[in-house]
């Protein structure tokens, strides 16, 4: 099985888990080697377990996220 972070990237296929030793936004409670995630957080205050639970998904800040790196995160999150 896959290990997704909140927003849907597969982290054990990022290039990132290598090249910056990251070990995902669950892990590291969304303090990421970039600085803290807003979806992470974002997560966090609803009390949900992925972005894919949200009432809203996907919403205007996830669809940012992914046009820019990742696009498949959406897709990930919709068979979750």
């Amino acid at each position: 099985m896959a290990n997704y972070s909140i927003c849907g990237i597969d982290c054990d296929l990022c290039k990132f888990k290598v090249e910056q030793n990251c070990k995902g936004c669950k892990e590291n409670e969304g303090k990421i080697f970039w600085g803290e995630c807003e979806l992470y957080q974002c997560n966090d205050r609803k009390k949900q377990e992925h972005c894919g639970k949200c009432l809203q998904f996907p919403c205007d800040r996830l669809k940012e996220w992914a046009s820019k790196e990742n696009p498949e995160r959406i897709d990930n999150l919709r068979k979750l």
